[in-house]
Formats: C-alpha cells, structure tokens, sequence
C-alpha cells in the first residue's frame, strides 16, 4: 500500500516559524519526501477554524480554506487555498497522493448563541460564514428532532453536528465532494468516529467521484482510539456491503509497540497480539506515534522509537510516519542504513506478501515477509536483550540464497550484521544487534 507521512505535528507551524506557511513548507520537503520512498501525505485540517492559531481542530467553516477573511485573518495557521492547491498539485507531480483532515463530529466559533427548544439550552449554534455554503443553526446540532443518540457525548464544549438532519448530511457530502473533485486531495483521514454513525464515513467513502472526468475512489481512514474489539465493530459497521473498504489506525498495536520500547521485560511473543494488524492487515494504518499520542509520555513512545519503526515498515498494514520523528526527531537518518529512510526503502522494495513468524521467544522475534509481485520479501530479527547480538537458525523460503541485510540499528552496537545463506533446505542464520533489528532481504 505504499507508506504514508503524516505531514504535521501539534502547534507545528509556530513550532518551526512556519504560521501561515505551513503549506509552503511542506511543498518544499515534497520531492525529497518521495525520492525517500514515501507515497502519500496526510495533512492537518485545512478549514477555517474558530482560533487563528489552531490545529484546525475546531472546525468554522468548512469551505474557507484560507480565502475569506473571518476569525481574525484570511489565511489558517497552515496558509491560504492557492498555497493548498500549490502543495497538492506538487505532490500529484511527485506521485504523492494527498488525504485530508476532516473534521465532521462538532463545530466551534459559532457567532451567536441560541436556545435549543428541545431541552430549552443555550448554545453556541449559530453560524453565518463568509463562504456562505453552509450556514447553521441549532437545527444542524444536537440535541435534533432528527435523531436522539449523540455517539459517546459531547467533543469538549463544541456542538456536535447532526448528520441526519438532511441539510447537514447534504453539506457533509458536498464538502467531501469539493475537497476531492475541486480542490484535488485523495483521501480521508476522519476524526474521533466514535462521535457520530459510521454510516456517514460509509456514505463519503462509496460516493463515485468525478475529477477531471476519471472515477475516483478515496482512500478513507478513521480514528477510533480504542481497543481492537471496539475497532473491528467500527470496520464491520462501515465496511458490511461496502465496495470501497475504509481502514483505522491500529491503536492497540501503537500500545504493543509502546510496551515494547518503553517496559522493561516486554514479551516479543505478544509482540501483535490484540491488534487490528493481526485480525485484519489489510484494514490496518499501522503508526508509532502521531499528533495525539506524542503530546503525552503517557501515550508517546519514548524509548528505541527505530524498534517500533522496524515492526511497522516490515509487517503488513499501511504504515505512517510521523513527521516529527523523521525529521524533528532525528531518525530518518538519510544516507545511512540504521534510520527510518533505509526502512521505508526496504518496504517498498522488499515487504511483499503474507507474514509468518519463523521464530518467537521472550527476547527474540523473527518474521518472514513472503513475498508478492515485484517485492521478493525479506526478513526482520528484533532483539530485545540490551546487552548482546542475539540469532537464531530458521527455516526460510529461499533456497541456495544469499541474504543481505538491508536496514540495522542497535542502540549501542550500529555495526553491519553480517550476510547470511539459506541453504539447499532454506535453513539460514539471521542476527540482530543489541537491543535492535536487522531487515535481511535476497540478493
């Protein structure tokens, strides 16, 4: 599938001096982002949000991408439409798609208040924006005549939308219509689904869209920050009778991986279990950390990030970078073979096919890609032992093959693990440094 960068990070645009720029800073990085390997960016929000200096979180009006001066200024924290479209249009060129930030569960900034005849409340529901294509009222909210349950509450004090009112469904619609028919992105990244009826991701995913007079199918992906069991029952509610299948981020793996870099004695034998990568790969966004997760030690993996990057550039799923461990952080360590950028190259050379699991101990986990297509597979050995290399002789499926390693780190031994040969029978040797990983793949 390909392996996504999520091109952001909270307050990223005051961050590195880039407030309004932020588009034109992400142009820049573009052909560089694809020479390394990378095939898609997903962006922040894009509409005007009720704050200037937002992530876009709290969405105004969906259709001011940076084009009408409201909310203090024209542009968003991240720039204006033209700058958007520039960004799109250069990573199209590139062979980069683009998938959107959108934020459909609630809305913030509302310019007057209202009394809710429902329960006789007063809220913050009416919207009159500049753009004009979506105006609300306290009809458009809930508590609705429409429909009485509202997901899982409230997002914070911001009212949430009620898609079954038919004015709000129809915009929702139009506005994901606009976005890739007009405006060119590819996809969708939806959040905090558990808010509102999966129906409507259902409903924006199926849609056949028109762009340039060619069909198009959007890439969709939800938010369902929860456990495996509560994921899978968000996917089979989307996906039942679906022609355009939507995926999640695989949280509970983010936690396994967590678990792994951060706990002292982690199991590898549990190293996927419980996660939506071993129930159903093909539905997986595989991630280490994002927007969300880094802003807390509690969430944010602290430690040995590159293990979890190896599990995630090598297994199966679509796996997505964040960007502020590539470049903020440090780890993509360009021109070398023991940073991300050598990882993704050996996914999208190498990480073909089905996984199996050659060998698996407390301190020791090897895995076989088998190969598909053009990409022959490969083989990923984590240690977990901090203080030795540490190897195992397996069974693999090449015969009379040599095998290079490809991709290595150890977080105090960064030597090149040596090469290995299968055998007439695919016995071969594979080795991992100390508290690290080596991808062996054929030569």
């Amino acid at each position: 599938m390909g392996v996504l960068m999520q091109a952001f990070y909270w307050d990223a645009p005051r961050i590195e001096n880039q407030e309004a720029t932020w588009w034109d800073a992400l142009r820049a990085r573009v052909a560089g982002l694809a020479a390394d390997g990378f095939t898609a960016l997903w962006l922040p929000p894009a509409s005007k949000a009720a704050e200037w200096n937002s992530m876009g979180y709290d969405p105004y009006d969906y259709f001011d991408l940076g084009s009408y001066n409201q909310k203090g200024r024209t542009e968003t924290w991240f720039g204006g439409q033209n700058a958007l479209a520039a960004l799109i249009g250069a990573a199209h060129q590139s062979g980069l798609q683009v998938y959107a930030d959108v934020v459909v569960n609630h809305n913030s900034g509302a310019d007057e208040q209202e009394i809710n005849p429902i329960d006789g409340v007063t809220r913050w529901t009416r919207f009159n924006p500049a753009s004009t294509r979506f105006p609300r009222d306290w009809s458009c909210f809930h508590p609705s005549s429409f429909e009485t349950m509202d997901g899982f509450g409230t997002f914070g004090d911001m009212p949430d939308l009620c898609h079954r009112n038919p004015t709000v469904y129809a915009a929702m619609m139009e506005y994901s219509r606009w976005m890739i028919e007009v405006i060119g992105v590819d996809g969708f990244r939806f959040d905090f689904v558990k808010g509102y009826g999966p129906w409507l991701v259902k409903g924006i995913a199926e849609y056949r869209y028109d762009r340039n007079g060619a069909l198009l199918r959007p890439f969709c992906v939800g938010e369902c920050w929860d456990s495996h069991r509560t994921i899978d029952d968000w996917l089979n509610a989307v996906n039942t009778f679906m022609d355009n299948p939507v995926c999640a981020f695989d949280f509970p793996l983010h936690y396994q991986l967590k678990g792994m870099c951060d706990s002292y004695g982690f199991d590898l034998r549990g190293l996927t279990g419980g996660t939506l990568l071993s129930e159903y790969p093909d539905r997986a966004v595989t991630f280490v950390d994002n927007h969300d997760t880094a802003r807390d030690s509690g969430n944010a993996v602290i430690h040995d990030k590159l293990l979890a990057y190896a599990v995630i550039l090598t297994h199966q799923g679509y796996p997505c970078v964040f960007w502020q461990d590539y470049f903020n952080f440090g780890l993509a360590r360009a021109n070398t073979s023991t940073g991300i950028t050598a990882l993704v190259a050996a996914h999208e050379r190498f990480a073909g096919g089905d996984a199996a699991v050659l060998y698996a101990d407390h301190d020791l986990y090897i895995l076989q890609r088998n190969g598909f297509g053009n990409q022959p597979g490969l083989i990923l050995v984590l240690n977990n032992r901090g203080d030795q290399w540490n190897g195992q002789r397996v069974n693999c499926r090449w015969r009379q093959n040599r095998l290079q390693p490809v991709a290595w780190c150890g977080a105090s031994d960064q030597s090149r693990p040596n090469d290995q040969w299968a055998d007439g029978a695919g016995s071969i040797e594979v080795w991992a440094p100390p508290r690290g990983y080596a991808v062996y793949a054929p030569q």
